[in-house]
């Protein structure tokens, strides 16, 4: 159980663990969070950790160990070929996923490019529900390109419906059947939908995909690393696998598709990543590629001691109370923020609690950085780091998702409840105080191409009222 029905009748998350080792923390004075967010230039990615009062840029890499990952570091084997913590964590994706062949690497984004210059050449479309900005890019860069096939139900930020990241089969089979099979080297499946504020997709729905994949003869590829809350979502939105174990769930899903690959980060609480599959020609395609960009075969850029923390943390991952804890928090959050008016993405998805910037800030224009502007602003009156989805993150013509969104990311095991409602007070209060955010516009107009950490301004000084505004209300 990761929720309690309290005397008022209502029900808040609880964590299902004890903490026995503590990071401090410190919230610096608002005139200097100002002054850190013109060193970053306005760019949440680029603020110093020591100057962020609650960190919920992402999970990624950011989990808390349980007790038994970091005993697991003693265990490792740190031989630099055939080392034994491969194997075991190489049995361990056995007993879980069923993959028999197994390639760690150093992060998810390294799967991406393993797995890019292993399978696509030029002129190659790779059908996917929603892309993601990494591995679109390694596609592209290879002369490839993704084809999106989201469900309409995944291009609004409101609705009740549980499965919105879910594709949509006519398309695919329409593409397939127009397409010549040979540009076709894989279908793309990602279990959360991370862009569209974390929407998971449904068991009937990848099993129906890869029905199809099978009639046409082209590998699926899953990508699992948003499957932890994927995993909660279908364990509690599907009636016909309410009943099943996380164990069951996940093996379900592994066996409906060719290949998998995650990040570490996120699935496991560690830090590397990894590559599964039974076919024995994929494999030798991708491990050939280990050696020249990660590392050997056995390690793959990651630490043995990772390797064990990871193998442990797989395990964890099959408990339903770790499994249920970001998403328990995240939909406290999107509940309490709807009660307050907030503009969130509905129902409440993983990954984190996805505000909706259009609707924040609609006196903003559409080519005024929303979302950026928001992520500043919060910054300002909480001193909480979180992340901008939307102009500053990738070309707006390259996604179909035609809304901006701030991602407030609920690391596992980091947080307690009352650090989630001091967010929830001052997003609230922000929100209260909407018509005092700003535009923004990049530092450097003259640049073609820019990257999420590039410098962008405010447009006045719109920053500096806000802290004024802030301080006057006696909040700190």
């Amino acid at each position: 159980m990761s929720k309690v029905k309290l005397s008022d009748g209502s029900y808040m998350p609880i964590e299902m663990h004890r903490v026995s080792t503590v990071h401090p923390i410190r919230l610096i004075p608002v005139e200097d969070r100002v002054a850190a967010l013109d060193e970053a230039g306005n760019c949440s990615y680029n603020l110093k950790s020591e100057d962020v009062f609650i960190d919920m840029l992402t999970d990624s890499g950011f989990n808390a160990m349980s007790d038994a990952q970091a005993g697991a570091f003693h265990l490792a084997d740190f031989a630099y070929a055939g080392s034994e913590s491969y194997y075991r964590m190489a049995d361990k994706i056995r007993e879980i996923l069923g993959k028999e062949r197994f390639v760690p690497v150093h992060q998810g984004r390294a799967c991406e490019h393993m797995l890019a210059k292993a399978f696509v050449k030029p002129g190659d479309l790779i059908p996917t529900n929603f892309h993601f900005c990494t591995f679109q890019t390694q596609v592209r860069l290879l002369g490839g390109d993704l084809v999106e096939m989201l469900q309409e139900k995944g291009m609004v930020t409101g609705g009740e419906d549980g499965f919105k990241g879910d594709y949509d089969l006519e398309k695919l089979e329409k593409f397939l059947k127009e397409t010549p099979l040979e540009r076709v080297p894989m279908i793309r499946i990602e279990a959360g939908t991370n862009l569209i504020g974390g929407q998971p997709i449904s068991m009937d729905n990848i099993i129906a995909v890869s029905e199809i994949a099978k009639r046409y003869g082209v590998r699926t590829l899953l990508d699992m690393s948003l499957v932890m809350d994927n995993l909660h979502f279908i364990k509690t939105r599907d009636a016909k696998r309410r009943d099943m174990t996380i164990r069951e769930i996940i093996r379900e899903m592994a066996d409906a598709v060719d290949i998998i690959y995650f990040s570490g980060r996120k699935l496991g609480f560690a830090r590397g990543g990894g590559i599964c599959m039974n076919d024995e020609k994929d494999f030798l395609a991708v491990r050939a590629l280990v050696s020249c960009y990660e590392g050997f075969p056995t390690f793959g850029g990651m630490s043995s001691a990772e390797l064990e923390v990871m193998r442990v943390g797989f395990d964890d991952t099959m408990d339903a109370d770790v499994v249920s804890q970001g998403p328990d928090f995240i939909e406290y959050m999107v509940e309490e923020f709807r009660k307050r008016g907030v503009p969130v993405v509905t129902p409440a998805g993983g990954l984190g609690c996805h505000l909706d910037a259009d609707r924040f800030c609609e006196h903003l224009g559409r080519r005024e950085f929303r979302a950026a502007a928001l992520a500043a602003a919060i910054y300002i009156v909480s001193g909480v780091r979180c992340m901008e989805r939307g102009l500053s993150s990738e070309k707006h013509e390259d996604s179909i998702c035609p809304f901006e969104l701030v991602r407030l990311a609920v690391p596992r095991r980091v947080y307690t409840i009352s650090h989630i409602n001091y967010v929830i007070d001052r997003v609230t209060w922000l929100y209260e105080h909407r018509g005092m955010i700003g535009a923004m516009r990049w530092e450097d107009e003259s640049i073609e191409t820019h990257l999420f950490t590039d410098y962008i301004r405010p447009v006045g000084d719109w920053r500096e009222k806000l802290a004024a505004e802030y301080k006057k209300a006696n909040l700190e």
